[in-house]
């Protein structure tokens, strides 16, 4: 028993000794582990967040200069997201800014100055990145950023990136291809419609200048009626001088309404001419203006002794409705309402046609050369002239032309493809397209030497009645005198050489001064009259020069002025 509690006692010790001594080791190992865990997890921690250098992304320049950074480790930072969301804009405007300077050398535009505003917007991007208090604060720094300093530069990139996509779109309008093709297409368009306009209004403006009456035309015929009221018995009529009808001499024909014209066509004829005594003008004028034409020429004898009859329509009594059949159309209703009433029925947009609504173009002043051989019986030729030629040389030589039996000695007109019968008549009418050739050559009303008397034997007249009869309608041809004529002398027309009669000087500035300079008479045909204000300035003094400037009411009324 004794031996036994000693051996239990002395193991007793032993046990809490060795009991103690191994708690005391599993401590130990329990805080070493826990040591190590720790470290373990401080340095995974380390490790995440520790900042790389920004490598991965550049801002080009103007100059190839860039800037780099990455931004692998902004992800547990909002503000550094931010911050790369900010980088990331400047780069495309500033990639884009590039593009376009890029596109612009390449197209090769002279836009030095975008080129250079380009440039400096993509080196100002560069060179805000580079700020020293950018790059410290925000690119280089390991600790927290500054998020004033990143307001600040987020504003100032928002600024940039607005001037960029300013001129970005400015550029665009210039370089886009399809939008400056549009554009094109519409400022076409739109000048166009404006030319289109202005035509029309043009022409409408130039015809009512060139039909109405100017005020010292309209003063002249005033005072020369004035001075008929004041002095009748200064200027009753004389009795029919035998020239009128001598066979001998040159006669010419010349029907207008406008005094001063009247008066330059003769002057000029006598002053050219080589035996004034000679000549012997037959003037037709309207019932309105006969009283002034003969004060005219009372008061302004012609000289070198030439003779001059005037006359109205009215004093050829044959000239009525029931012979000619423009007077006959006057008096349709039909013809009354296509001239007189203003409709729109009556319009035309046709800027070609506006000038055929006048109804000059049935006036018998107009027409009236197509009765000369029963209007002057007993002369064998006869000259017509329009009120707007000037004679530059004697013309008595073409009286001395064999006309080949031909009625009609004219200038042709025609060159190329123009002025051709085509031009003039409607060749789509089964009755034109049957008798006339579409490529016939045009030739000029204006200067015409009429052999009267196989005028007389080709019966031109009853031919110029059965066609302007059947063209009551308008179908045949639009209206005036030429295509009447060209059909009445179809195949009775010589063809004069073109130094005779040269054209287009009342609309025309290209005339040659050489063509002028050589030609027997000169045409003021078109709009564009000498005695108006809107005539060609080049030409008007060729008419002016004959102008009588010593007659005392062309004086009053300011001629030339």
């Amino acid at each position: 028993m004794a031996v036994a509690v000693r051996g239990g006692r002395g193991g007793g010790c032993g046990s809490a000794f060795f009991g103690g001594l191994r708690n005391f080791f599993s401590f130990r190992i329990f805080v070493s582990a826990m040591f190590t865990l720790f470290f373990i997890a401080t340095l995974s921690v380390l490790f995440a967040s520790h900042p790389s250098s920004y490598h991965d992304s550049e801002i080009p320049t103007t100059g190839n200069a860039y800037v780099q950074r990455t931004f692998l480790a902004l992800k547990s930072d909002p503000l550094k997201t931010r911050l790369d969301l900010i980088h990331k804009q400047a780069n495309d405007h500033v990639v884009l800014v590039n593009a376009y300077a890029a596109y612009a050398r390449k197209l090769k535009i002279d836009i030095s100055r975008q080129l250079k505003m380009f440039d400096e917007v993509a080196q100002n991007f560069s060179e805000l990145v580079m700020k020293p208090s950018y790059k410290t604060s925000l690119f280089e720094s390991d600790g927290p950023m500054d998020e004033e300093v990143l307001r600040q530069l987020e504003k100032e990139v928002k600024d940039k990136v607005k001037t960029a996509r300013l001129m970005i779109s400015e550029a665009k309008e210039s370089y886009d291809n399809q939008l400056k093709i549009q554009k094109l297409k519409d400022t076409i368009f739109a000048v166009n419609e404006l030319h289109v306009k202005a035509r029309k209004n043009g022409v409408f403006a130039s015809l009512i200048a060139a039909k109405s009456t100017p005020k010292s035309l309209h003063c002249l015929a005033m005072r020369l009626m004035g001075e008929r009221i004041a002095n009748p018995d200064k200027y009753v009529d004389d009795e029919p001088k035998p020239e009128f009808e001598d066979p001998n001499l040159y006669h010419y024909a010349i029907f207008s309404d406008n005094v001063i014209a009247v008066s330059v066509v003769v002057r000029s004829v006598v002053k050219n001419a080589e035996e004034p005594g000679k000549h012997v003008f037959h003037i037709v004028t309207d019932r309105m203006n006969v009283a002034a034409m003969k004060v005219w020429f009372k008061m302004r004898p012609l000289e070198g002794g030439a003779h001059i009859e005037v006359k109205s329509v009215e004093d050829f009594t044959f000239l009525n409705s029931a012979y000619v059949p423009v007077l006959r159309q006057l008096e349709s209703t039909n013809t009354q309402k296509f001239y007189f009433e203003n409709k729109a029925e009556n319009a035309t947009k046709d800027v070609n046609e506006m000038k055929f609504r006048h109804p000059k173009y049935l006036s018998m002043l107009n027409h009236l050369r197509f009765y000369l051989p029963e209007m002057y019986p007993k002369l064998h030729k006869i000259l017509f002239l329009d009120d707007d030629v000037v004679v530059q040389k004697d013309l008595t030589a073409l009286w001395k032309i064999d006309l080949n039996g031909k009625v009609n000695g004219a200038v042709e007109t025609c060159f190329g493809a123009f002025h051709r019968f085509t031009h003039y008549l409607n060749f789509s009418h089964p009755l034109i397209r049957e008798k006339f050739s579409p490529k016939a050559c045009a030739w000029a009303f204006g200067m015409n030497i009429f052999d009267l008397d196989a005028w007389r034997y080709e019966k031109c007249t009853e031919q110029y009645h059965y066609w302007q009869n059947l063209n009551e309608d308008r179908t045949l041809w639009k209206l005036g005198t030429l295509p009447p004529g060209l059909i009445t002398f179809y195949s009775t027309t010589k063809s004069l050489d073109k130094s005779w009669h040269v054209l287009g000087l009342g609309y025309n500035p290209s005339v040659s001064m050489d063509e002028i300079k050589n030609a027997a008479v000169i045409h003021f045909n078109g709009n564009m009259k000498p005695w108006l204000d809107i005539a060609l300035n080049q030409y008007k003094h060729l008419w002016t020069k004959y102008v009588d400037y010593e007659m005392e009411f062309v004086q009053m009324c300011n001629f030339g002025l």
